[in-house]
Order: structure tokens, then sequence, then C-alpha cells
């Protein structure tokens, strides 16, 4: 959670002048809203303190319990833990300049990241969160692509390298560079939309995730060339969650 919460509390307008009843607001948004917990304890709100190298509070607890019976009310009791009450949840999404959309990706995403071993693919994973975030749509588009195959292709080949070249060998398309993987760079040898038909072929991927995988690729073909084709953020999310949900979170490595 360390890097979540850290790029979080950085995006903070004057992160450092907040006091900590402020920021256990937004600690309570962040572990509820961006990370999409049920709940937020003290305990997970003090371990965002610490994990953003600040003091928690002496109270943490005592100071939840008192947003119950603020008028207007700022948190819901949720089990063990605390949600902001939705007109304070608008209310910081307003100020921290969130759309709903917005949050919704981000909390995909970073709930992504967690799961995430540190490497290339976590870091990769981030810079394209931080695309999302300022609004650079093609360039999120086009990375969370690339991300999606690079998951595909590692997992063929710590589960599915037999299968997939058992149907490779078959192939008669001359676009095809390659007969056999043998090696991770082969795999570059094979048209994008090849590959998604080969990975259908050899059962890898459902025909639904195959019609996912097209679909995306020909949005991906318009965001990574110059164009009169205007990416809207709505399109944006859709295109990240699909991929996120449907492929990187399914096909588990």
């Amino acid at each position: 959670m360390t890097d979540a919460v850290n790029r979080f509390f950085n995006s903070i307008e004057n992160a450092a002048y907040q006091s900590q009843t402020s920021l256990i607001e937004l600690f309570v948004y962040f572990l509820t809203v961006e990370l999409g917990q049920d709940a937020a304890s003290a305990k997970d709100v003090d371990q965002c303190f610490t994990a953003c190298d600040l003091t928690p509070p002496r109270a943490t607890a005592s100071r939840l319990s008192e947003g119950l019976k603020t008028k207007p009310q700022k948190f819901v009791k949720s089990g063990s833990g605390y949600k902001l009450q939705r007109h304070m949840r608008d209310q910081l999404s307003r100020k921290l300049g969130v759309e709903t959309t917005t949050s919704k990706t981000s909390a995909t995403l970073r709930s992504l990241s967690q799961e995430m071993p540190a490497g290339n693919a976590k870091e990769f994973l981030a810079e394209t969160l931080d695309c999302f975030e300022v609004g650079a749509n093609r360039a999120t588009i086009v990375m969370a692509w690339v991300l999606t195959v690079n998951h595909l292709i590692d997992y063929i080949l710590v589960h599915k390298l037999f299968e997939f070249n058992a149907v490779l060998a078959k192939n008669t398309d001359k676009r095809v560079k390659v007969s056999t993987i043998t090696v991770r760079d082969d795999f570059n040898d094979i048209p994008e939309g090849k590959f998604i038909e080969f990975c259908r072929s050899a059962n890898i991927i459902s025909n639904d995730v195959r019609k996912i995988l097209e679909q995306k690729l020909g949005t991906r073909n318009s965001c990574a060339h110059p164009s009169g084709v205007k990416i809207l953020r709505s399109k944006v999310v859709d295109f990240v969650e699909d991929l996120v949900e449907n492929v990187v979170l399914k096909y588990v490595i």
C-alpha cells in the first residue's frame, strides 16, 4: 500500500499544511474510494500516516467515532470500520479534483498495483496510472494495452506454452515470422491480431475475451497514431477497466 498512499498524498494540494483531522478524512477517502475497501479502521488510517512518514494522531479511533456525531455527520459505521457520508465523499472528491469515473478506474488500478510484486510490470502500471490521472487519454490506452499483452505473454510462458506452440505450428499466414516460441522475444514476430487468434485457437482465452481484445486492439490502433478521432475520458475508463478486470486479473500467473 505504501506506493499507492504516497501517490495519493502527493496529489493533495498543500498536503503538508493539512490538519490531522483533515488527513484522517482524506485517508478514509483513499482507503474506501481509491482502494475500494468496504470500510477503514483506525489501524488502517494510522498505517496511511506511517506509510507517508507522518506521525499518526494519538486518538484516531476517537476522532473517527466523533465523526458519527458531527453535524453534518462525516462518517458512517460499517462493520469494524468507517465509511464517508455521501456528502463528505462528494466534497472530498471535489477538493481533490477527482471525478467519479476517475476514482473508480484509479481504484481498480491501485488495487491491481497492490497485488503485483515489485518489478518492471508494477512500475509500468504506476506510469499508466499517472497518464490517466493527468488526462493523457491516448497514452493511457496505449500503455494499458501494452501491459495487457505483456501479461498474457507472461501467462502463456508460465502456463500455456505447449498449447500455444501447438497452434502456432499449424500457421500458414506468412506475416507470422516464427514457427515456435522458445524465448520471449519470439512473440515480437507475431502480429497482435494473429496473437489474439492463436490464443483463442489454443483455448488460452475464451471467445468473449477474444472479442474484448479485438475491440480494444482497434481502439489502441486509433490512439497510437495521429488522427482526428477524439478519445473521451469515458472511453478510457471502459478500455482500462475491461482489460484489467477481464484479462489481467482473470489470468493469474
